[in-house]
């Protein structure tokens, strides 16, 4: 039988934390402060100061999505982001919905952005299986937008440069990509239990669609 390594234990631990709805390791939502910094993919982001490199090609400003299949939790169908044009694409990625910060982040997104223009599509994007999203999404009442899950193998994350080394979760963050399928704006939160821009992506995506 093959022992695991402290470092593995450390990281198992650490999943089993945010997986069961661990708020402790952000604290109260409330206090989690909207921060306009950003970093860039494929750099580095800290929890509670803690630094974590991101893994993976670091997507940049002008570029498309990269083609990798992600699953949408209310049909478990297959969906290639890099594929969808016609409409404004606001990804917002989060580590885990069962965090207070990310549940905070993924109402702001729900509930102040359902006044955003139709032409732009909300999607909440996290490794939490398609069922604990599901589970989320139906007990909060936020089911009027997208959830797709990285679940599988963590590539979407990979792809953009924007999963987290050790934790393999994804770095929290905003993209925004036109109709075109080029993405035109992206913000990666330096402190991971600190919330992003919202207000200012917001205007960015309306910006966009008109």
């Amino acid at each position: 039988m093959k022992i695991p390594t402290c470092k593995q234990c450390l990281s198992i631990l650490i999943l089993i934390l945010f997986t069961a709805g661990c708020s402790s390791l952000y604290g109260p939502s409330s206090e989690a402060p909207m921060v306009e910094k950003s970093v860039n993919p494929g750099e580095s982001v800290t929890m509670k100061g803690t630094s974590h490199d991101l893994l993976g090609t670091p997507i940049e400003v002008g570029e498309e999505l990269p083609s990798e299949m992600l699953t949408n939790s209310m049909t478990m169908s297959e969906v290639d982001l890099s594929k969808k044009r016609g409409k404004i694409l606001f990804l917002s990625l989060v580590p885990s919905l069962d965090t207070e910060v990310c549940e905070a982040q993924t109402h702001y997104l729900a509930e102040e952005g359902d006044e955003m223009s139709p032409e732009i599509e909300r999607i909440t994007i996290s490794r939490d299986t398609p069922f604990a999203q599901k589970r989320f999404a139906e007990e909060s009442g936020l089911t009027d937008m997208t959830y797709l899950s990285d679940y599988k193998t963590g590539e979407f994350g990979r792809s953009l440069g924007l999963l987290i080394d050790d934790l393999m979760l994804l770095s929290r963050s905003i993209i925004i990509v036109d109709r075109q399928g080029e993405v035109r704006y992206i913000q990666v939160v330096p402190e991971i239990t600190h919330l992003p821009d919202m207000d200012k992506a917001f205007t960015m995506a309306e910006g966009i669609a008109h």
